[in-house]
């Protein structure tokens, strides 16, 4: 890949910092940094500013240009994608250099300032438009709940707080409060949109000609309102900011505005700080984590689904990886056109990570045709892939050999699997944080001197964000919530031995109540049900190295995989992948 050349980009940039016209006085360092305004973990292509102004497309990065110097900080996942996509203009930082330069700055009598236009917006000629593509409505049947009956129990939250005005920023929280799903973010079923909800008023910043919809106007009530609390008043999407700034104007002295503390600067700063009432996690991102029980259903249709296809992909791949023709690329794109085979299928949840050999210890790695490796009977294959389906949200990862393992690979993918299997049987007590799970999927590992870089878990939305707070399962992190039952997180564990091979065993999971033999205080307790029902490749498994507890929790999760799957391949006459799947999830005698 050649850098993109930025001699003119950066002149340009420079001359708007000096400009007047955007700040009352030059500014000497601009920060780029590499999210939306409404802190999105995936970008819109007319928000990825920091691409466009020093040509890394990385997902973590912060750039900084300052009259004499342009800098990009990244972390250690992406220091040769750095190097290769920018030009010699840019210094490659280390992320850790960052926090200290933030504390030089301050010391050394620097200000922070905002500056009201992007500046730059102001030097990108073409810049993609916005995205505004249709809204798709979401009924009961999948919900489980109103977005009527939804904005009361915020507002219960709210007079419960005495909180006056609720200010919603997070694409995934709008979109589960009003009951709608878009595509303006890949991967994402999510529109850009504010909200603002008050005691009585409700506020949706949105592109207006979306509204026009007949669908959208009779769900969101806008030509007939059941109560005039429930009346949604629809804005532009550009105009949250005025509003906000006449919402703040008439407050009373005692009046209080909720906001999250991730929400864009410009936002928050329009809040008077008296008024302002910052929280780590919204009430809306706590009742989203805890799914009800027709989001439960849910999930469970979609993951048997996205099992359906993975056990095709399984026995498709088997039959042509000995011709040698089954490259990163072409395997992902085949688990693809399994999936949109299913009812009910949208899109994939996230650019699918098919990755064989040496490419699997590269954690985010993501097939290109100059990295696109072919599948072989000798090497470690590794595939972590998902679907958006309008019922749910799957994530699953699987590590397969279509010829012999090496006894070192096997030990290692045993380790993995064994971390697996303490966190999936875990049994806690309720309240319990899931950064103390973390260690569960480590000891194996660490009792072998091994480890590996990542979390062990993040939750997962229902039709929504594949990644989503609360709760998780990672060193980290402590600032997670408890775990509760209905929440649905990751367990996926892993070893990664640069040069040679990636081993990653990830299922989704949901948080279950348990009942062990005592109740201690009467805190009750919680455990985990697997939602992604795919056998684990036992040709991977050195079984003299599990207990008879781990074998045991193997043949009951296999029984599981063959009656449930088996049962949906047979009624959809998926012949070779019934007797793949049988095959492979024959118990350990």
């Amino acid at each position: 890949m050649s850098p993109k050349l930025t001699v003119e980009l950066l002149r340009q940039l420079r001359q708007a910092m000096k400009n007047c016209k955007y700040f009352a006085e030059p500014i000497q360092a601009y920060i780029v940094p590499s999210g939306d305004a409404h802190q999105s973990e995936y970008i819109a292509p007319c928000d990825c500013r920091r691409e466009f102004i020093c040509g890394f497309n990385g997902s973590a990065g912060t750039a900084i240009v300052t009259e004499q110097h342009a800098a990009m900080w990244t972390d250690g996942r992406y220091f040769l994608q750095a190097s290769q996509q920018m030009d010699n203009n840019w210094t490659l930082m280390k992320m850790d250099q960052w926090k200290n330069i933030s504390k030089a700055l301050t010391s050394a009598g620097h200000s922070l300032v905002a500056v009201q236009d992007n500046l730059i917006d102001a030097v990108w000629q073409d810049r993609p438009p916005r995205p505004s593509t249709q809204l798709t409505t979401l009924g009961l049947e999948l919900t489980g709940m109103s977005w009527q009956d939804k904005i009361t129990a915020l507002r219960a939250k709210m007079r419960e707080r005495r909180i006056g005005w609720f200010v919603a920023t997070e694409l995934d929280e709008i979109a589960w409060l009003f009951n709608l799903r878009g595509s303006d973010i890949e991967y994402n079923p999510v529109f850009f949109a504010y909200a603002i909800v008050g005691i009585n008023t409700i506020r949706l910043f949105i592109d207006l000609t979306r509204l026009a919809d007949a669908t959208v106007r009779e769900h969101l009530q806008l030509d007939a309102p059941s109560r005039p609390e429930l009346s949604v008043q629809a804005f532009p999407y550009e105009s949250a900011y005025t509003e906000l700034q006449a919402v703040c104007a008439s407050l009373g002295p005692k009046d209080k505005v909720w906001i999250c503390e991730k929400a864009g600067c410009a936002l928050t700063q329009v809040i008077p700080k008296p008024h302002r009432s910052q929280i780590p996690y919204t009430p809306l991102c706590l009742a989203k984590a805890v799914k009800n029980s027709t989001e439960i259903q849910g999930m469970r249709r979609a993951h048997i689904k996205d099992a359906v296809a993975l056990c095709e992909l399984f026995a498709w791949l088997e039959k042509e990886i000995p011709k040698g023709t089954v490259t990163e690329i072409s395997s992902a794109d085949k688990a693809e056109e399994f999936r949109s085979q299913q009812k009910d299928f949208v899109g994939l949840s996230f650019p699918t990570i098919s990755s064989v050999g040496p490419n699997g210890a590269i954690i985010h790695y993501r097939p290109l045709p100059e990295t696109n490796r072919t599948l072989s009977q000798n090497e470690v294959y590794l595939i972590d892939s998902g679907a958006q389906y309008r019922d749910g949200t799957t994530d699953v990862t699987r590590t397969m050999h279509f010829g012999t393992p090496s006894a070192y690979e096997k030990e290692c993918f045993t380790y993995v699997l064994k971390g697996h299997i303490a966190v999936s049987a875990a049994i806690f007590p309720n309240g319990t944080k899931g950064h103390l799970l973390d260690s569960f999927a480590r000891a194996a590992l660490w009792e072998a001197g091994l480890d590996y870089l990542h979390g062990t878990g993040h939750g997962v939305g229902c039709f929504l964000n594949v990644h989503e707070g609360p709760c998780g399962i990672s060193y980290k992190t402590f600032a997670d919530e408890p775990l509760e039952a209905g929440m649905i997180v990751s367990d996926e564990p892993g070893y990664y031995e640069d040069g040679s091979f990636g081993i990653r065993l990830e299922n989704v999971v949901l948080v279950v109540p348990s009942k062990p033999k005592y109740n201690y205080r009467n805190r009750g307790s919680l455990t985990f049900e697997p939602l992604t029902l795919v056998p684990i490749q036992m040709k991977m498994v050195n079984t003299d190295m599990l207990t008879q507890k781990e074998r045991d929790w193997v043949n009951d999760y296999h029984r599981q995989c063959r009656e449930t799957v088996g049962a949906e391949l047979q009624r959809q006459g998926r012949k070779e992948a019934v007797e793949w799947l049988i095959r492979e999830s024959q118990p350990i005698v």
